[in-house]
């Protein structure tokens, strides 16, 4: 099972996906985060992802939560929904990052600030899931760890800390 699978199918852990979405934008608001970025936090699971394919919005509807939530952060949502994570992970950290995209199937490098939103916005998603979850954190713990580890340079300091607080003794 990849990393940020636990939501496949499933309710996620510590109550409703609504609250899942909240803690996931609070520790990005926690990280300092721009609120671009926060918003997307907020709508991360809205086109599904491969860890939760329950899409809350057909991708046909993009423009309709762009004109909501504004263009920045709906680009955010859409590269983390899109994001194939065992062909995209292993090279997100390298400037020539092979990106794919799960939908089209069409591979590219995401410019610097599109790998540090997606990094940052995975390490919140599944650090909210290893800090709810004690089973997650036991199973995948060590996996996130080395994970978030390789994409340290793309994750702010505060996120780094929190990496390694939530998930230090999981290796």
């Amino acid at each position: 099972m990849a990393a940020g699978t636990r939501c496949a199918g499933r309710r996620p852990p510590g109550g409703t996906l609504s609250a899942h979405l909240e803690r996931v934008r609070g520790l990005l608001a926690s990280w300092g985060a721009r609120p671009a970025l926060r918003t997307a936090g907020l709508c991360h699971a809205f086109y599904g992802t491969d860890g939760f394919p329950t899409a809350l919005l057909p991708l046909a509807r993009r423009a309709e939560l762009a004109a909501v939530i504004g263009e920045e952060a709906e680009s955010i949502v859409y590269l983390y929904a899109a994001c194939d994570r065992a062909a995209s992970y292993p090279t997100l950290d390298r400037a020539q990052a092979a990106f794919r995209d799960r939908f089209t199937g069409a591979v590219h490098s995401p410019a610097l600030q599109s790998r540090r939103d997606l990094a940052e916005l995975s390490a919140a998603n599944e650090l909210d899931l290893a800090r709810i979850d004690p089973a997650f954190r036991e199973a995948r713990g060590g996996e996130l760890l080395s994970l978030f580890g390789r994409l340290r340079g793309l994750l702010s300091e505060p996120a780094w800390r929190e990496c390694q607080a939530v998930l230090a003794d999981t290796t």
